[in-house]
């Protein structure tokens, strides 16, 4: 940033003033980020010890430039506590011993306010385009005020747990309904003051009885016909306004689960997918929606009519004694009817959701392997299955059923004795009253039972309810609170790669077994290495490269990249730094274009065609009919198998990775298609690391190393021409592999290399 006067930020003022409270800014070397305002926000965040990547930063719809709102909601995503205000001169000085505040200036631009100065009015700024060497300058307020309007972004550490990272439970729950308490301040006002206007259409209606029928005042008729018409009025302004806020409240709790909900799920560890089917983890999340409903439904209707029984049940109590005893009697009956069905029924329920769960996978199941079950002619077998499902979940729906049929066999009267029993017994209080003033009371009565006997009612159900609710809290934390993936969004190391591989001693075993898959493998490589990957079935060919991604760090020894240790460096960056292209893909819905730019939407149509020519993509891509906006569909029907794979590898190498994996990437190519790849590795893999995973020996010849493994151990790694004379297991599967060739095989396998399915 220049100052007003032209002066150079990173010069320092005249005066040499020195700023109490000056936040002491760790300036690292700074990450590729061309937004000023977004490198002022990483270079704050790190004072707080929070690496921001830029590359998760995403613009609100609409904007235009960077936003104080939007880079508010990217350090709230990275665990920091994050406001975009409007600050004022006399603000900025009370800024005292507190860290860096990133000021937004007109030109879009950025700042960093590292301290103030109130005895001499000034303040200190840094420009976070400038060396780390450069000073502060000290800026007064009319400098200040002709480049910055008063948009700035704050920050400080969070002092709870990040939202993402809080379990899924009860309390936070609660915490969520907490953090309405305004609205629900305002809810209650309303739900209290329509409390109230309740009363006043029966206190005229008793009044009506009592005094204008038995004394023929028309004048009070009008009066009180006059106060009910402006009370209506006013309830119904005050009834919209209410219904407003609670479907505010209602949204904005609704929005907070789903969101909490797909943030966990996206940071649960590829191991729990594996192991857990898609349909059951899909049904247990979707309890999400019942406790949704409970808490946007069921619980704010009770919250309000608890403030009808704050006021209603009092009057009640006024207007008859003996019936009000009467309504609360029967409603207490109805909570012990319910609190002894409690525990069978939750016993038959939890046996109902076990049926659902199961039910829910075969569906699930059978419609992503649908192309198996079509090919294998299989679908009696499926039907069978999903019949047995059916039938199991029938079952214990019908003996839910069934019990539950009775606790409302047994409320059902007293609910009529509630209606119509207390009517029938106000009737003859009413005769036996000498007064003659019972009839009006009564009529009153009658009008506010029912307000004040379905909350309670209501109210006893709510606990039949709860038990629901809790047994879907714990079905969706069942798969939200398992363990995360270490590091979340800015944990961890965040080097730049160049690619040098190095394992020390790394042993690694799959939960459930007892065989290492592998065992003690030591070996080293140079960035800009090319390797090959081979060994039989089982080697551990794939769990290498699954530990090369993060997928599993559970292993002991050590992998380092650039000789950081893998455990240590983000799991993001390390993702988002790495190419990976696996032998069965998957393609989103859309474009080919935002496809193969899924990982990095910023890029241009330049950068999609330069991927796609590279990944030989590109000719069939222009062949289509709407080129790279053709849409594909779900599973990807439009497209062959080698034309998948061939965006698959666009895709990994749009983001010019400086290490890139290739697990039996080209395996669903056909020959034309492999050959074009192939012939394209070289260029590929210039500057950068290639790790290519092949059971194809032939396919491998031009790699700089091939490491060998075997039952999890290292064999060898060498050159081919090297491999083929010291290793006599690369020469056994070198010789099963192209015995049908002359003695010039490897000079004629090299033309047509295959890859076959791997580990």
């Amino acid at each position: 940033m220049d100052t007003a006067d032209g002066q150079p930020q990173g010069a320092a003022g005249k005066d040499g003033a020195t700023a109490s409270g000056s936040a002491d800014v760790d300036f690292r070397p700074r990450t590729e980020a061309s937004d000023p305002r977004v490198e002022a926000l990483i270079l704050a965040a790190r004072f707080y010890g929070m690496e921001l990547d830029p590359a998760e930063f995403r613009r609100a719809p609409g904007d235009t430039a960077t936003s104080a709102a939007a880079l508010s909601v990217w350090a709230q995503g990275a665990g920091l506590w994050a406001r975009a205000v409007r600050l004022g001169w006399r603000q900025l000085m009370r800024l005292h011993d507190t860290g860096p505040v990133v000021l937004l200036f007109n030109d879009g631009s950025a700042g960093l306010l590292t301290g103030t100065n109130p005895d001499n009015r000034v303040v200190l700024l840094k420009d976070p385009t400038a060396p780390a060497s450069e000073p502060a300058v000290a800026v007064d307020e009319m400098r200040l005020s002709q480049v910055w309007t008063g948009e700035a972004v704050l920050l400080r550490a969070n002092r709870g747990l990040a939202e993402s990272d809080a379990p899924f439970t009860m309390r936070w729950l609660w915490s969520l309904v907490g953090k309405e308490q305004a609205s629900m301040r305002d809810i209650g006002y309303a739900s209290l003051t329509l409390s109230f206007l309740t009363i006043f259409p029966p206190l005229l209606v008793m009044t009506v009885v009592d005094k204008v029928l038995t004394h023929h005042s028309y004048s009070t008729l009008a009066l009180l016909s006059t106060i009910l018409l402006i009370g209506m009025v006013y309830e119904t302004l005050l009834g919209h306004a209410r219904r407003m806020i609670v479907l505010v409240v209602g949204t904005r709790l609704d929005t907070r689960l789903n969101l909490h909900m797909f943030s966990r799920l996206l940071r649960l560890p590829l191991d729990y997918f594996e192991r857990n089917p898609a349909g059951e983890t899909t049904y247990k999340l979707m309890q999400i929606n019942k406790v949704r409903e409970f808490m946007t439904g069921k619980l704010l209707v009770t919250f309000l009519d608890m403030f009808t029984l704050l006021v209603l049940l009092p009057f009640l109590f006024y207007l008859n004694v003996t019936l009000a005893w009467l309504v609360v009697a029967g409603s207490a009956l109805i909570a012990l009817v319910i609190l002894a069905y409690l525990r069978p029924l939750r016993a038959v329920y939890a046996n109902v959701i076990a049926a659902e769960v199961a039910r829910s996978a075969v569906l699930v199941e059978t419609i992503f392997g649908i192309k198996t079950v079509k090919s294998l002619a299989i679908e009696p077998q499926r039907k069978s299955l999903w019949d047995e499902k059916v039938a199991d979940a029938g079952k214990w729906r019908m003996a839910m059923g069934r019990l539950a049929n009775w606790p409302q066999t047994i409320i059902n009267p007293i609910e009529r004795f509630m209606t119509i029993g207390i009517i029938l017994f106000g009737a003859y209080l009413a005769m036996s009253d000498e007064s003659g003033y019972m009839v009006g009371s009564l009529f009153a009565f009658m009008m506010l039972s029912m307000r004040v006997a379905m909350p309670l009612v209501g109210l006893a159900r709510l606990i039949e309810d709860y038990e629901e609710f809790s047994t879907s809290v714990t079905e969706a934390g069942s798969v939200l609170n398992r363990p995360l993936e270490v590091d979340a969004a800015s944990g961890g190391l965040r080097p730049k790669f160049q690619g040098a591989i190095s394992l020390d001693d790394l042993s690694f075993t799959y939960g459930g077994t007892k065989i290492p898959a592998l065992d003690r493998v030591s070996f080293s490589i140079p960035a800009g290495t090319m390797l090959g990957v081979v060994g039989r079935s089982g080697s551990g060919k794939s769990t290498l490269a699954r530990l090369l991604q993060g997928i599993n760090r559970d292993y002991s020894g050590f992998m380092k990249i650039d000789g950081s240790d893998l455990r240590e460096i983000n799991l993001r960056h390390l993702r988002s730094s790495f190419g990976v292209v696996l032998q069965d893909n998957f393609l989103f819905r859309g474009s080919i274009r935002d496809n193969i730019i899924a990982g990095r939407p910023g890029l241009t149509i330049e950068d999609v065609v330069r991927a796609s020519r590279l990944a030989g993509a590109e000719e069939f891509i222009e062949r289509m009919p709407n080129g790279y906006e053709t849409y594909i569909e779900e599973g990807s029907p439009n497209l062959s198998g080698g034309q998948k794979q061939r965006l698959a590898i666009a895709r990994a190498l749009i983001q010019d990775p400086r290490i890139l994996i290739l697990d039996e990437a080209t395996s669903a190519l056909d020959p034309e298609s492999e050959a074009l790849v192939t012939a394209n590795l070289t260029r590929i893999a210039s500057g950068r690391t290639m790790v290519i995973v092949s059971h194809r020996l032939s396919s491998l010849t031009d790699c700089d190393q091939i490491l060998i493994l075997e039952a999890g151990k290292v064999v060898d790694i060498a050159p081919h021409r090297t491999l083929l004379e010291r290793c006599s297991l690369y020469r056994q599967l070198w010789a099963q592999q192209n015995r049908h060739l002359d003695s010039q095989g490897p000079r004629h396998a090299a033309l047509a290399p295959t890859l076959v399915q791997g580990d």
